[in-house]
């Protein structure tokens, strides 16, 4: 054989395309599929090379978002912690200051008929003291025009020509309420206008 003899000259068995006599041949486009794809084969599969530095700009602004998320959700989180935190104090002081109410009233009814002297004036004047630390009011007098959110009329006492609206002509029990929450409305008597 001549060395421009296209057969093997170790494998006299192959032929000139090295492929041995009889084997089925392979198709053109799967020669190199086992092989790692050039430029043009990734050129034409899609950018499976991407830019590295787009890529962490692209995860940065990922995170930064998660993070922005989860800092909303903290801010919300404690909002709704503090506005419960103090519904919950609200309702305990309005728990326990409610029935303190009736002992105030019989202070006021003792007051009225000068039975508050000595001892029980200073417990009386410190109890009022402690109720009003803690935020109870005491509302109601004569001469108010009646509001059916904050008063209890017990009776219509006819008309009056000195009023232009339905007032408050007597205070049977005054009201106490918690800021804005009314705690028992204030009982009282009413006149209208003529």
């Amino acid at each position: 054989m001549t060395e421009h003899d296209p057969v093997d000259q170790e494998n006299p068995e192959l032929d000139a395309d090295g492929v041995e006599p009889g084997a089925p041949a392979e198709p053109a486009g799967e020669a190199g599929a086992e092989g790692s794809a050039g430029p043009a084969d990734a050129a034409q599969e899609g950018t499976d090379v991407s830019d590295p530095l787009a890529d962490a700009q692209r995860k940065v602004g990922e995170l930064t978002t998660d993070l922005q998320r989860l800092q909303a959700e903290y801010v919300n989180y404690k909002r709704r912690v503090d506005r419960d935190r103090e519904l919950v104090s609200q309702n305990a002081t309005y728990k326990v200051l409610s029935p303190i109410v009736e002992v105030l009233d019989t202070i006021d009814l003792a007051r009225e008929h000068g039975e508050v002297t000595g001892g029980f004036k200073a417990v009386a004047d410190q109890l009022e003291r402690i109720v009003s630390n803690l935020g109870l009011t005491k509302f109601g007098e004569p001469g108010e025009t009646f509001d059916p959110t904050i008063h209890e009329a017990l009776s219509h006492l006819g008309t009056d020509a000195e009023v232009t609206e339905t007032t408050v002509k007597v205070l049977a029990k005054a009201g106490y309420r918690i800021g804005d929450r009314v705690v028992r409305a204030a009982q009282v008597l009413v006149v209208d206008p003529e």
